[in-house]
């Protein structure tokens, strides 16, 4: 299965680098799109969620990775009431 990364800017100017274990990412973000900061934790968990759904149709298994990834994601958009959110680049 293709794994990939991808790269966000948050309304504050950090960077985080993101996990999947699939390309499902693809139909959900777009590299150079910015996103309200809602909008993206809202298709962050449709395509993490469908990427680690990918895996347990394969393995038997959720992925945890993805699972973390997406933790990490709901964490840090925590921080944030607006803004938005931008993704850099993606990369397989």
């Amino acid at each position: 299965m293709p794994e990939m990364t991808f790269t966000v800017r948050w309304p504050d100017g950090s960077r985080q680098q993101c996990y999947s274990p699939s390309l499902v990412v693809h139909d959900h973000l777009s590299p150079g799109t910015a996103y309200a900061v809602a909008e993206f934790l809202d298709r962050s968990r449709t395509a993490l969620h469908a990427a680690s759904e990918r895996v347990r149709a394969a393995y038997g298994f959720p992925c945890s990775r993805a699972q973390s990834s997406l933790a990490a994601i709901e964490a840090a958009g925590s921080r944030f009431g607006a803004g938005e959110v931008v993704v850099e680049e993606m990369a397989p």
